[in-house]
């Protein structure tokens, strides 16, 4: 079985940017996310970073989108 990821960055310049905001995010969700190998985190864990991830992006697009 291959170890490839399918995810991949659609703007390969924004993933330094994506990745300390994941890390800003798990901070903040008190998940203790670190550089590597995360396995020892529950799905419920790893799912609440990019649930409220997607969820900061959506609220910065609207913003952005209302001339905010």
């Amino acid at each position: 079985m291959s170890n490839r990821s399918s995810n991949h960055a659609v703007v390969p310049e924004a993933k330094g940017a994506l990745d300390r905001f994941k890390y800003e995010v798990a901070s903040e969700l008190g998940v203790p996310l670190t550089d590597g190998y995360n396995g020892n985190l529950t799905s419920k864990q790893n799912g609440s970073v990019g649930g409220y991830m997607v969820k900061k992006m959506i609220e910065a697009q609207e913003r952005q989108m209302a001339g905010k």
